[in-house]
């Protein structure tokens, strides 16, 4: 084991740090590479949503509501509010006949500025539609509203969909979902904390079914073409997991989470990745898993070279002056 950090340094001193948690694993659940306590429980917020989205499309709502793929890449997504995202939700929401009120997702500004600067330019106020969770909770509505389950309580913990989705969680993981580990999410939905050693299991099984040799293969295939083919979708103009999947020619699916969390599956490679920035700060994973990606060869140089000219290694003032520079070790 090793200690995994990146480092900002101002001149050729270090100015701040964060550790790093990884875990990285290929398909035969074999370790690669792991930096801290592989049992350490974590919450993973916003990267397992497309586990989440496996009983949508069990219920068969994208078909009968006759949703295109940028639709079903929404409903795992941590949308930023951008134009284009919202004309779709609201294509969705018109599709089902409801209002948006009844997402219990909660109102928050665009996550994108230049949405955001847009929206205060109109002069209008965000809305349901704005939170990045909402497709998440939009998928959610369009399956209880088919299998005729109750919408004013969605999100508890003994609703129905609820309980499908910790199925999901379960089958993935191979382990039992404690009510210990609930936790409530950002948008009001239940989250679970989940060590990381399972965590990886959930994802190389997710590789497993997408090239049908684990169950859900339907279902996963199709959440993850949808998102590979939508990246933007998933995130934004400006979103990590958007650049990286954008960039690696369908050959990643990847999703961030709150607090310092990515998760990451190389479909051709067969290498899967858990990383957790301890004190939650979102800005050390660019450099981290710019190193896991060279180390692996996950990427090639040319891909490689494409998240240098959106993250680089040098630290520079609002004068474009550099003044320090990044020093991320996976090593």
């Amino acid at each position: 084991m090793f200690e995994a950090t990146t480092k900002f340094l101002r001149s050729n001193k270090v100015e701040s740090y964060h550790r790093i948690k990884i875990l990285i694993k290929n398909t035969n659940n074999k370790i690669l590479l792991k930096s801290g306590d592989i049992n350490d429980l974590i919450f993973p917020r916003s990267s397992i949503k497309i586990f989440q989205a496996i009983p949508f499309v069990q219920s068969n709502a994208p078909k009968i509501y006759k949703l295109n793929s940028k639709s079903v890449a929404l409903a795992c997504s941590s949308h930023r509010g951008e134009t284009y995202h919202v004309k779709e939700l609201v294509k969705w929401l018109n599709k089902v006949g409801i209002s948006k009120k009844k997402l219990k997702c909660g109102v928050h500004n665009p996550l994108n500025s230049n949405a955001l600067e847009n929206l205060f330019r109109l002069n209008q106020n965000p809305n349901e539609l704005h939170n990045n969770c909402c497709g998440k909770h939009l998928a959610m509505l369009s399956s209880c509203i088919l299998n005729k389950y109750d919408l004013e309580n969605y999100l508890d913990f003994n609703h129905p969909h609820q309980i499908a989705i910790r199925k999901i969680f379960e089958k993935f993981s191979g382990k039992k979902i404690l009510k210990k580990n609930y936790g409530v999410d950002g948008c009001s939905a239940p989250q679970y904390s989940i060590n990381i050693k399972d965590l990886s299991l959930m994802l190389i099984n997710l590789i497993k079914s997408y090239y049908g040799k684990f169950d859900y293969s339907f279902e996963v295939k199709y959440l993850i073409n949808s998102i590979l083919n939508n990246p933007k979708y998933i995130g934004g103009t400006d979103s990590f997991d958007s650049r990286i999947m954008s960039i690696s020619n369908k050959k990643v699916f990847c999703k961030g989470g709150a607090e310092g969390v990515f998760l990451f599956a190389d479909l051709k490679g067969g290498i899967v990745g858990i990383i957790k920035v301890i004190d939650g700060n979102e800005r050390a994973i660019p450099f981290t898993v710019y190193n896991i990606f060279k180390k692996f060869k996950i990427m090639n140089n040319s891909e490689l070279k494409k998240i240098e000219k959106f993250y680089s290694f040098k630290l520079r003032n609002h004068a474009n002056i550099t003044v320090g520079s990044i020093n991320s070790k996976i090593n």
